[in-house]
């Protein structure tokens, strides 16, 4: 049967006198092959003989082969023409179909390449952005930055100054007014009932409000944070020490019974 060639045509089958001619030469080249064999055989050394002698023999035999060979001129396996199309056609068709597997390999890399390098822009093209967004605002910041001088941030912080001392003066006034209201003196009705009642309890005409209290200890908590301890007089009226002291507000000294402080709220 004819061989098929890649393009699906079937290629050229020899003639027999080419047959023929090719045979007897295959025969002939097979027959010099066994008297070389056979010589090869020959000539083995004994297996008594010292390996590494052995081994250098055989590398000698091999470079003087090799010398041999590159003195020979290469010569035609055949003379006839048709045998040497054939044989060329056959070779040219299998390094055809190695070059076009490589082809294949290296197309498909091609492509890996090139998406990977899509990919590699891509990234490129977003980390761009995302620089060009920083910068601008590392130099907006710096603007501002510039912008800003050490009068205005005084002056900012003598505002948010101000504004708390008023915010903290109102709270103090809410408080006073409640403390006021719900927790007044025990002086708050007539001279004449209030004179007949501080001979009967004994108050002190110089009792300070509870409001007052507070404002004492608050202060002294800010002034003195590393001794922030009232000592306790008559101008403090016991019922509100006691009061502070039972609900958490105040808490009294370990070592002086006639010293409280602000209890730590925080």
């Amino acid at each position: 049967m004819a061989e098929v060639k890649p393009g699906g045509q079937p290629a050229a089958e020899l003639s027999e006198a080419a047959q023929s001619e090719l045979l007897d030469l295959c025969e002939d080249q097979f027959a010099q092959l066994e008297k070389l064999q056979n010589e090869i055989i020959l000539c083995e050394p004994d297996l008594c003989e010292n390996p590494q002698e052995q081994s250098v023999n055989r590398l000698m035999a091999t470079d003087a082969e090799l010398k041999q060979w590159l003195t020979v001129e290469p010569k035609l396996l055949a003379a006839n023409s048709e045998v040497l199309l054939q044989a060329g056609k056959e070779e040219m068709l299998k390094l055809c179909s190695e070059l076009e597997m490589v082809l294949s390999c290296y197309e498909a890399k091609r492509d890996k390449l090139r998406e990977t390098k899509e990919l590699e822009q891509k990234w490129l093209e977003e980390k761009k952005q995302v620089l060009i967004a920083a910068t601008d605002h590392a130099e907006r910041l710096q603007m501002e930055k510039e912008k800003l001088s050490e009068h205005s941030v005084l002056q900012d912080t003598k505002a948010k100054i101000r504004k708390m001392k008023v915010y903290q003066e109102s709270l103090m006034e809410s408080l006073g007014d409640v403390l006021e209201k719900h927790v007044p003196l025990p002086q708050n009705e007539s001279s004449t009932n209030r004179k007949k009642k501080n001979i009967e309890l004994g108050l002190n005409e110089d009792l300070i409000s509870l409001n007052e209290i507070l404002e004492v200890l608050m202060n002294k908590v800010l002034n003195t944070p590393h001794d922030p301890y009232v000592t306790i007089d008559d101008t403090f009226w016991p019922p509100y020490i006691e009061m502070l002291l039972r609900y958490g507000i105040a808490v009294r000294h370990q070592e002086n019974n006639f010293k409280i402080r602000l209890e730590t709220f925080f």
